[in-house]
């Protein structure tokens, strides 16, 4: 056994409670696609376990339609806006320690003033990106 680091090694969690290592984080949509191709099997059950670190805002709005998808702040403070599919609208600031929940077919980005990391435990099958305007 040896330590990951969730940054570079996020994680899967599957069907029957089995959690697997992924492969090293590239950062790209390649990785996401690959991603999915390995755990088809486990349908909408199976979760994304990450943690990024940003030094600017979010270029792009994401929504995940077939789960909820839950955002921690563990460093700096993150500053969250929703988009509902009701089409209100929400915006909160993330503090160490502190999280949110973003509800199936929620369109969501964030701000950061200087730098911020947070942990997300991400519903990702059928998610849509969409620019920032």
């Amino acid at each position: 056994m040896s330590a990951k680091l969730l940054s570079r090694f996020p994680a899967h969690i599957g069907l029957g409670a089995r959690i697997d290592v992924e492969t090293e984080f590239a950062g790209e949509m390649d990785w996401y696609m690959a991603y999915g191709e390995r755990h088809k099997d486990d349908g909408l059950e199976g979760r994304l376990v990450s943690m990024h670190t940003f030094k600017e805002s979010w270029p792009s709005w994401e929504m995940h339609p077939n789960g909820d998808e839950l955002v921690l702040c563990v460093a700096g403070n993150l500053t969250l806006h929703q988009e509902h599919a009701d089409g209100t609208t929400a915006t909160v600031t993330l503090k160490p320690g502190e999280y949110i929940i973003n509800p199936p077919g929620t369109w969501h980005t964030a701000d950061v003033d200087d730098e911020a990391t947070g942990v997300f435990i991400t519903a990702g099958v059928g998610t849509e990106i969409r620019p920032r305007e």
